[in-house]
C-alpha cells in the first residue's frame, strides 16, 4: 500500500550555514516596538531548539533502508534543522538579556517532547509530519507576504527569513520518510492515524502557543482583556497569521495529501536573490551525522 512521494525531482536542499544578530543587542520589542508581535514570534522562537532537536530525532530513526535520494534528503534536513536551533538558542538567549524570563516557557515544551517519547517511534515521526506542516505554512506566509516581518529588527527579520526558506525547502522530508515507514500499511490506517495526531498536535500547539504568547506579555505588565484582545487580533485579524493558516492546514486531511502539492520555490527564489551577497554562498557547511 505504499505512496509515492511527490517531491520535485529537481529539488535540492542545501543548507546555508548563516548567523545573525551576533555581537548586537536585540531590542527587548524586536518588532517595531510592537510588543504583540514580538510575543508572537518570541513564542515560536522559544520552541524551536528543543522542538527541532526532536524532529530531527523523528525522522533519523526511521532512515535506515530508506531510497538514496529519501537518505539524502534526510542528511541535509538533519543539517539545516541543526543551524536552526543554533540560530534560535543565540536568538533566545538574547532576548533573555532583555530581562525575559523562557526558563517556564521551554520547560512546558520539553514535557511535551517527554510525553509524545513515550509513546511508540512512529507517534513521534507522526508529530514531527504535523509540525513540519504547520512550520511550513508559517515559512510560506512570511515570506509572501511582507507585512509579517515589516518593521522588525533587521537581523532578527533576517533570522526568520532565513528559516522560512530552508522549512520550504525540506517540508516534504518528514513526510516522505512517514511514507517510506508505512509502506506496509493500509491507506486507511495511515490516514487515521496522522489525523488523530494532528489533531491532538493542533490542540497543544495553540493552546501551549498561546498561554506562551500571555506569559511573555505578562512579562511586559500586559495582562487581562485588553491584551488578550489586543494579542488576538495581531494573530488573526492584522496581519492576521494564524487567520491565514486554516485552509492549508485543513488540506492535510484532504486524500491524497503532501507538502509539495503546492509548489512554492519561487518564495525560496526569491529569498535567495534578495540576500545576494550578503552572505558567502560558497562556504564548504559540514553536514549533521
Amino acid at each position: 500500500m505504499a505512496t509515492a512521494s511527490i517531491t520535485p525531482s529537481d529539488l535540492t536542499i542545501s543548507p546555508r550555514d548563516r548567523r545573525f544578530g551576533r555581537g548586537e543587542a536585540t531590542p527587548r520589542w524586536w518588532h517595531g516596538g510592537n510588543p504583540y508581535a514580538t510575543a508572537f514570534y518570541n513564542a515560536l522562537s522559544i520552541t524551536f531548539p528543543k522542538g527541532e532537536a526532536f524532529f530531527v530525532d523523528s525522522v533519523r530513526a526511521f532512515r535506515e533502508g530508506t531510497p538514496p535520494r529519501l537518505a539524502e534528503d534526510i542528511r541535509n534536513f538533519v543539517t539545516q534543522e541543526a543551524m536552526h536551533s543554533r540560530e534560535h538558542v543565540a536568538f533566545n538567549n538574547r532576548a533573555a538579556d532583555t530581562g525575559y524570563r523562557i526558563d517556564h516557557l521551554e520547560a512546558v515544551v520539553q514535557e511535551r517532547i517527554d510525553l509524545v517519547s513515550e509513546k511508540p517511534k512512529i507517534v513521534s515521526l507522526a508529530a514531527t509530519m504535523a509540525l513540519e506542516h504547520f512550520t511550513a505554512i508559517l515559512a510560506h506566509q512570511l515570506l509572501a507576504d511582507p507585512r509579517h516581518l515589516e518593521g522588525a529588527d533587521e537581523a532578527t527579520a533576517e533570522l526568520w527569513r532565513w528559516h522560512a526558506s530552508e522549512e520550504i525547502e525540506h517540508k516534504g522530508v518528514a513526510y516522505d520518510t512517514w511514507l517510506h515507514a508505512t509502506r506496509d500499511w493500509s491507506r486507511w490506517q495511515r490516514w487515521k492515524v496522522k489525523s488523530l495526531v494532528m489533531i491532538d498536535v493542533t490542540r497543544n500547539f495553540l493552546v501551549h502557543r498561546w498561554e506562551g504568547m500571555l506569559d511573555l506579555l505578562r512579562q511586559d505588565g500586559l495582562t487581562g482583556r485588553k491584551a488578550k484582545w489586543a494579542m488576538l487580533k495581531y494573530a488573526f485579524l492584522s496581519p492576521g497569521m494564524v487567520r491565514q493558516w486554516f485552509v492549508p492546514w485543513a488540506k492535510y486531511f484532504f486524500p491524497g495529501f503532501h507538502p509539495w502539492n503546492e509548489d512554492d520555490r519561487h518564495l525560496i527564489r526569491d529569498y535567495d536573490a534578495s540576500v545576494g551577497t550578503r552572505f558567502d554562498s560558497r562556504k564548504k557547511v559540514r553536514r549533521a551525522g
